[in-house]
């Protein structure tokens, strides 16, 4: 199938991978304008480093609602349309040219978490399955019916190693999905409206810990914040850092929550408010590297 494919972070890499894989032919790469990261040093985003590694035709329009979007569009003149994680709403003009569509890889199980950050959000709250929708792209955000869904367990994941793990899912899916496509079988599943949930975008205000919340909310989230913003705390002798890692481990404490009760090789065991405690394994202080809690003590002894 002639396919235009729309998409910018790495979860958009591997369902444009299989697309490639499966042998269809990639007439466009549309992915965001490049934007200054890593200090201010322009790169590519995954999806066009990986088509470029293709040989396949990128291009970066500024707004897909002018009309030259549109024109590029009728030019390239494919048969569908799939989007992952673009990040830009289509108008309807765009989403109504292919003769099957325009369809959308979404990493969540709709109508649940709709919007920018659906696997965070999954981490923050504590979902014991996540998942990834494949549906058909209408005006309203990821409001689509959908013609395939499949899930995994989020287990004790970070927001990387699970968005990692729906990437791949997200691929099989959509390979799934195409061909259902193709053969005429895709069914249209309409959301239940009544059900949907919106997950917005992640912001520093989610960044600070409150040790009186229970272990578990606390470890969801720092999972949940990697890589930005990230949890922080400043109850490690009194310098604001960032938690990476961290498990539960079962132990209760009398100790006033936000108070480190053990610190050593196994990391430094914080008191939370339920009265267990979560042991923190990777951290970063300000101006500093990420490493293990053990390492960071070796040159920052704490005090019990």
């Amino acid at each position: 199938m002639k396919i235009l494919f729309m998409g910018t972070p790495e979860f958009a890499v591997e369902s444009l991978r299989r697309l490639v894989a499966d042998g269809h032919e990639i007439c466009g790469v549309f992915t965001q304008p490049d934007k200054p990261r890593n200090r201010n040093k322009v790169t590519f985003s995954p999806v066009k480093e990986y088509a470029l590694s293709r040989n396949l035709p990128v291009y970066q329009p500024v707004s897909v609602r002018e009309g030259e979007a549109l024109a590029l569009v009728e030019q390239l003149a494919p048969e569908l349309i799939v989007t992952a994680a673009y990040g830009r709403l289509l108008p309807e003009e765009i989403l109504n040219y292919p003769r099957y569509g325009a369809i959308n890889v979404h990493a969540s199980l709709l109508p649940k978490y709709r919007g920018a950050a659906p696997i965070n959000w999954a981490i923050l709250n504590d979902e014991p399955v996540a998942g990834v929708s494949v549906m058909y792209m209408v005006k309203a955000l990821d409001a689509g019916d959908v013609i395939r869904m499949e899930q995994l367990p989020v287990e004790d994941n970070d927001a990387p190693t699970l968005t990692a793990r729906l990437a791949a899912l997200g691929g099989d899916v959509l390979s799934a999905a195409v061909r259902d496509l193709e053969a005429g079988t895709a069914v249209r599943t309409p959301q239940d409206e009544s059900r949907h949930t919106y997950a917005s975008m992640l912001g520093r205000e989610m960044s600070p810990i409150d040790w009186t919340r229970p272990a578990r909310a606390i470890h969801c989230q720092i999972r949940g914040l990697i890589p930005w913003p990230c949890a922080s705390t400043d109850a490690i002798n009194g310098e604001i850092m960032k938690i990476y890692a961290a498990e539960e481990t079962g132990e209760r404490t009398s100790a006033t929550p936000g108070t480190v009760v053990a610190a050593g090789k196994q990391g430094i065991d914080m008191a939370c408010g339920d009265g267990k405690v979560l042991r923190i394994k990777e951290l970063q202080a300000q101006g500093g590297k990420r490493m293990a809690a053990a390492a960071y003590l070796l040159g920052h002894p704490i005090r019990l």
